[in-house]
């Protein structure tokens, strides 16, 4: 009943695909179910946690525990909390997707932000989000840097940015001499999410273990 989950739960029932979800009140009129064990007795085929942390990952690895395939979209994963939802997807057979950022422009300016450290060694991240946002930097932000330091580049420093009127907007800024190259992508809106939600979820039941990112063909 949150932000997204309220975007994600109306571009899942327009196409049929939505059983039930957890939910802080109980709501018959969506299908809205009151505790996890709830959920389960439903036999989803995938699991889609837009939930925030401490919760993220109870819940998710509650949910590979019982060898469903699962979504992750929250942000705020520690290193130890990856190792332990990885472990348990390994031991279960079952893939885990966790996905940064789900809108397809975002995935895009990741990957082309890795491709243009291969030429500009300096580089420096933006990240605006809206000021109820409580992590800091974002994961995409944070998931932008990896890419770059995979690339053969040093990490590059992130500036975090919360205030009201915006949503979720990031600069990456490459400097060379006598040039500066921005990557923008500004989300105006949360249904700039749904097709990355939706490939998520038929996505991660090809997978086994976990992976970070959509990874867009």
């Amino acid at each position: 009943m949150g932000r997204m989950g309220t975007v994600a739960r109306k571009a899942l029932q327009d196409r049929g695909l939505y059983c039930g979800g957890l939910a802080r009140t109980a709501d018959p009129e969506h299908a809205i179910v009151a505790s996890l064990d709830d959920l389960f007795a439903q036999k989803p085929d995938v699991l889609l946690d837009l939930t925030t942390q401490p919760g993220s990952y109870e819940i998710s690895l509650a949910s590979v525990a019982r060898g469903i395939p699962t979504v992750v979209g929250a942000s705020g994963w520690s290193d130890e909390q990856r190792a332990a939802l990885s472990a348990m997807s390994n031991e279960r057979n079952v893939g885990v997707l966790i996905v940064p950022n789900f809108s397809i422009g975002a995935i895009l300016m990741m990957r082309f932000a890795q491709e243009a450290a291969r030429f500009f060694p300096d580089a420096e991240i933006i990240e605006l989000h809206h000021s109820a946002k409580k992590d800091k930097p974002s994961g995409t932000a944070r998931e932008t840097a990896l890419g770059i330091e995979r690339a053969g580049k040093k990490l590059p420093p992130i500036h975090s940015v919360r205030l009201p009127g915006l949503l979720a907007h990031q600069e990456v800024l490459f400097g060379g001499p006598g040039e500066l190259l921005t990557i923008r992508h500004d989300s105006l809106s949360r249904d700039s999410f749904v097709n990355g939600m939706l490939a998520a979820v038929f996505a991660v039941l090809r997978t086994r273990g976990l992976s970070v990112g959509l990874d867009l063909q």
